[in-house]
């Protein structure tokens, strides 16, 4: 124990988030590329595994191999324990076994903590902790039953279980990663499949602060104790996600070139679920992406950028930072934006301040990313922004161009997964190293703007 504080002396709470989920993409990465990890027994190439350890842990999707039939069972069990370690955070699984083993944590360990939640400070983090893996626990196990009843129809029932298992925690996950060549677009029409996957996403994508947040209100209200509130961060999260969603959905419905046969609740259902897959970023698609109308990808694209909430499975900028700009713009527009105010709260301004460095650090890494691919892939312009906002994201949806990137497209790739998953800001500090505050301030100058 002391020769761990000894080497993590003198590092900052986001190196160390950082160096973690280095460490387990590193560990992933070199299990994948053994011979026992691949059907063939040949073993794969290390970029490629690196790609797909990466794309596990960032919960992104992307894979330059079909993981059903390329990997074996070994190789998936490997992916699967990445990317459910990188949907809940490693962070989850330190502070849990502490709890229940009453070890006391260093103040620092409860700092990295405290940052893997997006920065949240809810509570006592070792309930809040213990929370979130029973709610990973109900849904995982929920999704699971149902699928595995599902295709017991279909297949044989240990066949049966093991799909129902990978699909229900890849859900959870918002991975997206599937043991199917099409992901799930023979269910297309399948009712059971849909909902119980955009359920699930749903619970992944909309946080286990919001989640927790529920959970309170519903027992409080249950036993009439006061106060009984939501928190401004989960009416904002919910109310974001829910407008993102429908717009998704109304738009792919009324863009798209159905076929004549498909009836309208065909047509919704399909509409809802790429939109959710896309809010959520869990990367299912249950039709072809790369026959899909323009106005329909551009939507997606959207959808992708800004993501789930935070303290989710989930990746983009996400929806509490969507909803703190456009309420700093409508505050703006009505002169007030020295206090920004709503829903009979006021925002901090650090809040702010941060919204809008993820939302530029976004945009400034996709348009760098933007700059390379296109002079490196051939591919079109819209597939490379997909692709790459799908990446940044963390969403895992694609347009078919993944496994012909080229070296310096998957390199590009692996480093905007990762920062789309440990956040720019996070990355940013943690390469910032600890700073010392200025003994002085300078004189304030005004800049013109716009």
């Amino acid at each position: 124990m002391q020769s761990l504080r000894n080497l993590f002396r003198g590092t900052t709470p986001y190196q160390i988030l950082v160096f973690g989920y280095a460490l387990i993409t590193i560990t992933g990465a070199i299990l994948l590329s053994l011979p026992i990890s691949s059907t063939n027994g040949k073993g794969q190439c290390f970029l490629d595994s690196l790609f797909v350890a990466v794309s596990g842990i960032s919960t992104s999707g992307l894979s330059v191999v079909d993981i059903g039939s390329y990997y074996s069972l070994f190789g998936q069990i490997v992916l699967l324990c990445v990317f459910q370690i990188g949907g809940i955070g490693y962070m989850t699984f330190i502070v849990f076994l502490a709890s229940v083993f009453a070890i006391r944590l260093p103040h620092t360990t409860a700092i990295v903590a405290k940052e893997s939640l997006s920065g949240s400070d809810h509570g006592t983090l070792g309930r809040f902790f213990i929370a979130t893996l029973v709610f990973t626990i109900i849904f995982e196990l929920a999704g699971a039953v149902i699928l595995t009843l599902f295709w017991s129809n279909t297949f044989s029932i240990r066949k049966a279980i093991y799909l129902g298992i990978f699909h229900s925690i890849s859900t959870f996950c918002t991975a997206g990663f599937g043991l199917f060549p099409d992901s799930l677009m023979k269910y297309k029409t399948n009712a059971i499949v849909n909902f119980t996957i955009m359920i699930i996403s749903i619970a992944g994508g909309i946080g286990f602060i919001v989640l927790h947040d529920l959970y309170m209100y519903a027992i409080k209200k249950i036993k009439n104790e006061r106060p009984r509130r939501l928190s401004i961060h989960t009416k904002i999260a919910l109310v974001t996600t829910f407008v993102v969603m429908l717009a998704g959905t109304v738009i792919i419905l009324m863009t798209e070139k159905w076929s004549q046969t498909e009836a309208l609740s065909d047509r919704i259902m399909a509409s809802a679920f790429q939109s959710i897959s896309a809010s959520t970023t869990d990367g299912f698609n249950s039709v072809d992406i790369g026959k899909m109308s323009t106005t329909s990808l551009t939507a997606l694209i959207l959808l992708m950028f800004i993501g789930a909430s935070p303290g989710s499975t989930g990746g983009g900028i996400k929806t509490t930072t969507l909803g703190l700009i456009f309420i700093f713009l409508w505050s703006q527009l009505r002169g007030r934006e020295a206090a920004i105010n709503t829903l009979k709260r006021e925002i901090p301004a650090s809040s702010v301040y941060r919204a809008f460095g993820v939302f530029g650090w976004f945009v400034i890494i996709t348009a760098a990313d933007m700059i390379i691919l296109t002079a490196t892939e051939n591919a079109s312009y819209l597939q490379i922004l997909f692709e790459t906002v799908s990446a940044i994201g963390n969403t895992g949806l694609s347009m078919g161009i993944t496994s012909t990137l080229s070296f310096t497209g998957k390199i590009v790739l692996i480093i905007t997964m990762f920062i789309g998953r440990v956040g720019p800001l996070a990355l940013g500090f943690a390469l910032a190293g600890r700073q010392k505050p200025l003994p002085y301030s300078y004189a304030k100058e005004d800049i013109f703007i716009g």
